[in-house]
């Protein structure tokens, strides 16, 4: 029989006494809500391609346990242990990310996907919050020995992540890593002359990619201009948010999965709108900031040690601009941007990523007093 009392020192136990609750339930519910999308998104997809119904809710749940799993052993690593498993990951990552440049499956116009032993990954989801974690080790160890070049370092990783994506393209990504990796460069005491010099070199970046890349163009004068490019799938998306209203059309009897090809994936926030309203989507919506912000203020308490601050801070600016663009995309808001919704949208190579970033979390946000250095 399991004993989770304080006094008990098994591993379960030590978990449940250490991790935060409030957030390890914040990121349960997400996990919840998935499930329920998959329910209601996948079985008109899969039945439009020619799979049994319920083929990708099968699989979905299939992905649950190792996500769980992931989630469980990250967030009982010791900090220790955690700078070697990112060091390890990440150049991983990055090596199989220009991979994709020679054996990844073309989709969209870039290659970002890998197959490995028949399992379909994309990679630089991988290497995204690990170089979080590095620039951490990075900026905490310089911190402690002025010696170290630690901007030079951290700077140096990013560019080769940073060149991977370029190439790819993933653009999207970039401009999250990059914001991230900008806001650990400013709480890490970045000069402000240099924040507004890097915000500068990042407004003259991308008019440079929207002159010079034919991607970048299409995609910014799409979403300026209506009579430009085809807004078939924005325009359906917008008319499911406008069906469901405040309380929803029902469960299942949604219309806009029957006509977008990614109902399942980009835009299962649309899904959400249609078939449970708005009231659920603002649910949704103060979940994720509820995270976000708990778990700064949270970070911001235990912060006599700069590399868990760092790493938390960036993890969770990492997961709320992602959620922040697949919702945005899906109203209209930005341009419309292949990035999922944690936990939501389908995919395993999504859901284990984002599982290793909430690991991570969990791990840092470890009551102070019981929490491994």
């Amino acid at each position: 029989m399991l004993n989770f009392s304080r006094t008990n020192d098994g591993i379960l136990s030590r978990w449940w006494w250490t991790v935060d609750r409030p957030l390890l339930f914040g990121f349960l519910t997400m996990i919840a809500f998935g499930i329920l999308l998959a329910v209601a998104a996948t079985p008109m997809v899969a039945n439009r391609i020619g799979l049994e119904e319920f083929y990708f809710f099968k699989r979905h749940l299939l992905y649950i346990a190792p996500s769980l799993g992931i989630i469980f052993a990250i967030s009982n690593m010791s900090h220790r242990n955690i700078k070697i498993f990112a060091l390890i990951l990440f150049f991983a990552a990055v090596f199989l990310t220009f991979m994709t440049l020679f054996f990844g499956a073309e989709i969209k116009g870039a290659r970002r996907w890998i197959s490995l032993g028949g399992f379909s990954i994309q990679p630089s989801e991988f290497a995204k919050p690990t170089l979080t974690v590095l620039v951490a080790w990075i900026f905490s160890a310089q911190q402690k020995n002025p010696e170290i070049n630690g901007k030079f370092i951290a700077c140096f990783l990013w560019m080769i992540f940073a060149i991977a994506l370029v190439l790819q393209p993933d653009f999207g990504m970039l401009v999250v890593t990059t914001a991230v990796f900008g806001i650990q460069l400013f709480l890490n005491g970045l000069p402000i002359i240099l924040v507004l010099a890097a915000i500068i070199a990042g407004a003259s970046g991308f008019v440079l990619a929207y002159l010079f890349l034919p991607h970048v163009t299409a995609r910014v004068n799409k979403f300026l201009d209506p009579a430009v490019g085809d807004h078939y799938q924005i325009n359906r998306s917008l008319e499911a948010f406008a069906n469901g209203g405040l309380f929803g059309v029902g469960p299942g009897e949604g219309i806009v999965k029957k006509h977008l090809p990614d109902a399942h994936a980009d835009f299962v926030f649309s899904v959400l709108g249609e078939e449970f309203g708005f009231f659920v989507c603002a649910f949704v919506v103060i979940l994720i900031g509820f995270i976000v912000v708990h778990g700064m203020l949270r970070a911001l308490r235990n912060n006599s040690d700069s590399f868990p601050l760092l790493a938390s801070i960036g993890l969770l600016s990492q997961f709320g601009l992602q959620s922040f663009v697949n919702m945005a995309s899906t109203l209209h808001l930005i341009p419309t941007k292949g990035m999922t919704l944690p936990f939501m949208s389908y995919g395993g190579s999504s859901m284990f990523a984002i599982s290793v970033v909430v690991g991570l979390i969990l791990a840092f946000s470890k009551q102070k007093s019981l929490a491994e250095e």
